[in-house]
């Protein structure tokens, strides 16, 4: 039997066959999960063209966290598909361009905004659509980057994470009575479509492996994938509000 034999798991945030989130969807079918994938606007047509490269067929979602909508919709039809829920994974963010890069004040709060909302209360807005399908408990995983120290560059999407992270606390205190669990996977850097878009991804790539003392591959996103289908299994059924880090070590070595 796989670690998720019989589980029923949503995935958001499937891009392209490169996406953390792929690697997830497609190693919790292996594992014996029944998969749904959601996806948003113009990315939806992406989000259903990397969803024919799974193993099996899956159905595909129309979920943008910024529409109200939404939350009931998507709801609705992945209650068609799968019964219930027992898994979640937030694979969301976004933020404007300005947000990123060297000029840390250039932001203004109708940007800020846009990404507080896509990055970190969108954790929330999941729990909206897909708590009254977790009737049984569950788990629900966010991918997540370390934010306990200012990097260069990630500015206001740093911001963003750093209340994505207090967004996950907050939520494992309301839904631990519900058997609830919600915990984040921090992941190092990988070479994804959101990776693109951070100017200077290049200086962590240059420094990662060096730095961490298991060594990190910035095109391997297994051993993330690996880390969130634990969290979904029924192995880590007392761990909660959780940040567990999986980055090769490099967040626990000094300069």
């Amino acid at each position: 039997m796989g670690l998720l034999e019989g589980k029923k798991i949503v995935v958001t945030g499937v891009l392209t066959d490169a996406s953390l989130a792929f690697s997830v969807a497609q190693l919790a079918q292996r594992e014996g999960a029944q998969v749904v994938l959601t996806g948003a606007g113009r990315a939806l047509s992406l989000t259903q063209r990397s969803a024919r490269r799974l193993d099996s067929p899956v159905d595909v979602f129309e979920f943008d966290v910024t529409v109200p909508e939404h939350v009931e919709s998507v709801r609705e039809q992945v209650r068609a598909s799968l019964g219930h829920v027992d898994g979640v994974l937030h694979a969301i963010g976004f933020a404007p361009e300005v947000c990123l890069g060297d000029d840390f004040l250039a932001a203004q709060w109708s940007d800020v905004a846009i990404a507080m909302q896509i990055s970190a209360y969108s954790l929330k807005t999941l729990v909206d659509a897909f708590l009254p399908l977790m009737s049984s408990g569950g788990s629900i995983v966010g991918l997540d980057f370390d934010n306990t120290v200012a990097w260069p560059a990630y500015n206001w999407m740093g911001v963003a994470k750093s209340a994505f992270e207090s967004t996950s606390r907050y939520l494992a205190k309301e839904l631990g009575p519900r058997g609830i669990r919600c915990n984040l996977v921090a992941a190092g850097p990988i070479k994804t479509m959101a990776a693109k878009s951070i100017p200077g991804f290049k200086k962590f790539e240059d420094i990662w492996d060096d730095r961490a003392p298991l060594g990190w591959d910035v095109s391997d996103p297994i051993p993330v994938a690996k880390t969130v289908l634990a969290l979904m299994s029924d192995w880590f059924p007392a761990t909660t509000g959780e940040v567990i880090h999986v980055d090769g070590g490099f967040h626990a070595m000094g300069a």
